[in-house]
């Protein structure tokens, strides 16, 4: 028979975003780790796991199959679950913080785990652009990992985030998407040059955009966006003669024949199609768009949306390569044009 113990080590945090199989995956295998789980140690079945922890059969079942295929446990028809093998380590325990879960943050965190694999146990978080949120989560998992990746987006106080991330002791300290000032401990970065990359991705679409006699860039006066998208747009404007507009609220601006709309929050693209749907004007002909951030379904809105977008993929495989090789660089992702019909 098994003890109760091992539901007395196992931890499932609803706050966290990390799947609830893989708490239950990391639970035991931390518990083997410290030496309170033991070869040969008979776990309890899927349906008494399901009972005891409130989750789901399928979550309990995914975990133990995702533990079979680590050759942590083993299994016999009739008898149940037990522990395997007792001498695997992850090495890697990870704090990933993301401000906010999107489309293009999903395929950091997918690129990150499939690429650091069952090496590393991941502890995942959103504190949705709240300073105060961000605080209290850094506060509460102050110890215990070997590494900490942080995104971060602020709506406001974030002019502070440093003095918290210099706080942080004892484990490795990787800034993902953004560098901030005033960090003076040692960190490694995986970040966009905001301001250099819209530059660029304007200038590349200049062929496309000769048609249309103004810009605007819809940035709304309350978002996480930084300010460093606006010197880059305003940069480039300035360079190639165009009239260009910040629109702080895409609810009140009029649609017009000749401008280019660029866009950085998903839901004012749904606004801007929504108002487009509402004029005679032809989304690639009377007008054009352009959105930031590249997902699936861009390719197939209004017969193709251009975009640009750093590589999400290639942010979480160069965070995770620098987590294995265990070294702290500064990596500048690439910035990507994707040309479709809405230009």
């Amino acid at each position: 028979m098994f003890s109760d113990n091992v539901y007395r080590y196992i931890q499932i945090d609803d706050k966290s975003v990390t799947p609830k199989y893989l708490q239950l995956t990391n639970s035991i295998i931390k518990g083997v780790e410290a030496g309170i789980i033991k070869k040969d140690y008979q776990l309890p079945s899927i349906n008494d796991l399901s009972y005891e922890l409130d989750i789901s059969r399928d979550t309990a079942e995914k975990a133990y199959r995702h533990l079979k295929s680590l050759g942590i446990i083993g299994s016999v028809p009739g008898k149940g679950y037990f522990i395997a093998k007792t001498d695997f380590i992850q090495t890697y325990k990870i704090f990933l913080l993301f401000n906010k879960l999107s489309a293009h943050k999903k395929i950091i965190y997918d690129s990150l785990v499939n690429k650091l694999g069952a090496k590393a146990a991941i502890d995942f978080y959103i504190y949705n652009n709240d300073f105060s949120i961000f605080k209290k989560l850094l506060a509460e998992h102050s110890e215990g990992y070997t590494h900490y990746v942080i995104i971060p987006h602020f709506l406001e106080g974030g002019e502070k985030a440093h003095e918290l991330i210099n706080a942080i002791k004892g484990a490795n300290l990787i800034l993902l998407d953004k560098k901030i000032p005033g960090i003076t401990r040692p960190f490694g970065a995986v970040y966009e040059n905001f301001k250099k990359d819209i530059f660029n991705a304007l200038v590349q679409a200049l062929p496309q955009m000769q048609k249309y006699q103004a810009i605007k860039i819809i940035f709304p006066s309350y978002t996480y966006f930084p300010e460093e998208i606006l010197k880059g747009f305003f940069a480039f404007c300035s360079e190639y003669a165009y009239n260009y507009k910040v629109v702080r609220d895409l609810k009140d601006e009029p649609i017009s024949d000749g401008d280019v709309y660029i866009n950085l929050m998903e839901e004012d693209l749904v606004v801007l199609l929504d108002k487009i749907q509402h004029t005679n004007l032809k989304v690639g002909k009377n007008l054009g768009i352009i959105s930031y951030n590249e997902t699936p379904l861009k390719r197939f809105i209004m017969n193709g949306i251009t975009t640009i977008s750093t590589n999400f993929q290639a942010m979480g495989e160069a965070t995770a390569q620098m987590i294995l090789n265990n070294e702290l660089e500064q990596t500048e992702v690439p910035f990507t044009l994707t040309l479709r019909p809405s230009l």
